[in-house]
């Protein structure tokens, strides 16, 4: 197969399938006795596997993946494709976590740090949610709460923003939160601007893990398909001549 007959068939340049083999995603081609690159079915089976695995794994994994099933180390592909499922997976844990969140923090009253003055120190907010300073302490480590330390004093300082997550982390803990999903659901809320903001966009990121989910499907049985490609190619390779007679 020319090169650009493997480049057409999966709307690529053929400089790009040459890209492809100098990085190794695919295997080299055959040279014909004029030096041309000679493609067979096992490379348009890796480019198909390629290009299935960028939407579902990115580009770098999706490379990682690829370059170790073409040079034998199919144990390291496999770890790679793991690490994408993994990810998936915890991004699916962050959406359930912040999707619970919502529905206690939408009880809550508008920016509560408006209304009061600030800044507070820890024993000051402590008493103003009537919580002992040590569970604020905690609340930091958890990474709930980064108040700035006074240039002088070196002690927190609550500020408005502080005082704000500081009364919605106390709202979650009392629906039932853990620690890390609180950390979690505030950090995405600072992150989209606001609760409407965040809510707002819980649709399209339930879509885009759909969406991520189906393409590692998809990429899966394009993956299995070069293996058993290249599996057939070394086996064809590896047979002995068939006795005459």
């Amino acid at each position: 197969m020319r090169p650009v007959d493997l480049a057409r068939r999966h709307g690529l340049s053929t400089q790009a399938v040459r890209n492809y083999e100098d990085a190794g995603i695919i295997a080299a081609a055959r040279r014909s006795p004029a030096g041309y690159r000679d493609y067979t079915a096992v490379h348009a089976a890796g480019l198909a596997a390629h290009l299935a695995l960028v939407p579902a794994f990115g580009h770098s994994t999706g490379r990682r993946i690829m370059q170790a099933v073409t040079a034998g180390r199919l144990d390291e592909a496999l770890e790679h494709v793991d690490a994408g499922h993994a990810l998936l997976a915890r991004d699916r844990a962050t959406l359930r976590a912040v999707e619970a969140g919502l529905s206690h923090l939408a009880a809550a009253t508008p920016d509560a740090a408006a209304r009061t003055r600030a800044p507070y120190s820890i024993g000051e907010l402590a008493r103003h949610l009537a919580l002992d300073p040590a569970t604020l302490r905690g609340w930091q480590r958890a990474g709930i709460l980064a108040p700035p330390r006074d240039a002088r004093s070196g002690h927190r300082q609550y500020l408005a923003p502080d005082v704000r997550d500081a009364e919605l982390a106390h709202l979650l803990r009392r629906g039932g939160q853990p620690l890390g999903a609180i950390a979690t659901i505030l950090g995405e809320l600072r992150d989209a601007g606001g609760l409407d903001a965040l809510s707002a966009s819980l649709g399209p990121w339930q879509r885009e893990l759909t969406s991520r989910g189906v393409a590692q499907l998809y990429a899966a049985g394009r993956l299995a398909a070069y293996i058993d490609a290249l599996d057939q190619e070394g086996g064809a390779r590896a047979a002995p001549p068939l006795a005459e007679g």
